[in-house]
């Protein structure tokens, strides 16, 4: 997806304007005539029958990417959906599947808090979810989808929307007119270079002169040290090494600084074995291995889809730290996604220090929250409105300074 500037103070007011263009000017309103039929998927086991169906249709949509596979987020309803449970509209065109919205219903603490969000949202790190909709049924199927939510009443809770979004630039509006509240923000960004056209010097070339010299000295001196191998996970015996080894690696550097998210609970290890295993069994895994004298020192996690090589997670030893092992490893990644054929390597939500070494354009994700019109939907939004003012109030009081603040660095590309 091609990246779209940052629009403040209301990043989806361009994206409402450019779906009513599109719906007044096109074929789309005809279509809107020819009567939808929405199903609600609650079962699991229809959920998982839908597989060869879903994944035929994301294929189609402009919101294709890995984390709306059904592989990802059927693994993410086995492991991690707690007590959550299932509401996925299917819009039916005869027999024809011509759009989802993967939806869950997440209990909040309150009554009237209870609300519909996208499969994949929280643990896991799922970007760019947004509804699934074949091209030229966008308009017809949001009036389909957004008929069903008024009738069921629930406040919807979508977040890391990509820029451009299905659920932003068709389904925002067709409620709002209906006097649902809605609530926009911009809650991060995805640094990513784009690696059409590059060979592995040409972007060399096009990175910082000190980080590109530190990168080839490094490469130097493990090559006069150490036996090197760096190599591409192939088989499943491989993949488990691999993952296990990473996620040791992971939780070792960082449970002396106070625990990570990325792998803290025993459900979350589960839903990455799984995932990881359908990835391979697709073609779509890139789980790398940096080996010196045969130990893995490093590891990097990635998945290639569509063209798009999506960085996911990264490990290294701290006892070659010394010898930059994760920037190695890294910049090894980036050359195995170049000589690929990649035409961009994503480094997903977040903007840590180490990625502005390699990448130098971001994108944004983007949240809505829209309320329903009901007393329930208006003392929902109340209680975020106010819990969101209270951690904006406390930010100021005592700003963060961690490297994972979510501002890009100056001279960043949007």
């Amino acid at each position: 997806m091609l990246p779209i500037p940052f629009t403040r103070p209301s990043p989806f007011g361009r994206l409402v304007r450019r779906s009513a263009a599109r719906e007044g000017g096109s074929g789309a309103a005809a279509k809107a005539d020819q009567a939808l039929r929405v199903e609600v998927v609650t079962d699991a086991d229809e959920f998982a029958a839908l597989r060869t169906r879903w994944n035929a249709l994301l294929s189609e949509s402009r919101s294709d990417c890995v984390f709306l596979t059904w592989e990802w987020l059927w693994t993410w309803w086995t492991h991690l959906a707690g007590d959550r449970s299932l509401h996925i509209l299917l819009a039916w065109d005869g027999d024809g599947l011509v759009g989802i919205a993967p939806l869950v219903r997440a209990r909040g603490t309150l009554p009237w808090q209870s609300r519909l969000e996208f499969l994949g949202t929280g643990f896991a790190g799922s970007d760019y979810l947004d509804l699934i909709v074949q091209p030229d049924r966008e308009i017809d199927v949001a009036q389909a989808f957004a008929a069903s939510l008024r009738q069921s009443s629930d406040t919807l809770h979508l977040d890391h929307l990509p820029p451009d979004s299905i659920a932003a630039s068709s389904l925002l509006d067709r409620l709002a007119v209906t006097a649902w509240t809605a609530m926009q923000t911009v809650i991060g960004t995805c640094p990513y270079i784009p690696l059409t056209g590059h060979t592995w010097d040409s972007y060399l070339g096009s990175i910082g002169s000190a980080h590109r010299a530190n990168l080839r000295r490094r490469l130097r001196a493990l090559d006069r040290q150490f036996a090197v191998r760096f190599a591409l996970v192939r088989t499943d015996e491989e993949r488990r090494e691999a993952l296990e080894t990473l996620i040791r690696l992971h939780n070792r550097r960082w449970d002396t600084r106070g625990g990570s998210t990325a792998f803290p609970t025993t459900e979350c290890r589960g839903f990455h074995n799984d995932v990881t295993r359908l990835a391979l069994e697709r073609g779509w895994l890139r789980l790398y291995e940096l080996r010196l004298n045969d130990e893995i020192v490093a590891a990097t996690y990635c998945f290639t889809y569509g063209g798009r090589c999506s960085f996911y997670q990264g490990a290294f030893d701290d006892r070659y730290q010394q010898q930059s092992v994760g920037m190695v490893a890294m910049g090894l990644t980036i050359k195995a996604a170049v000589e690929e054929g990649a035409r961009e390597f994503d480094m997903l939500f977040g903007v840590e220090s180490y990625k502005w070494l390699w990448a130098r354009h971001v994108r944004s994700l983007h949240r809505i929250d829209l309320f329903p019109s009901d007393l329930a939907g208006r003392l929902h939004h109340g209680t975020v409105r106010a819990t969101r003012s209270a951690r904006a109030l406390v930010r100021r009081i005592f700003p963060r300074r961690s490297c994972t603040s979510n501002t890009p660095p100056a001279g960043a590309v949007c």
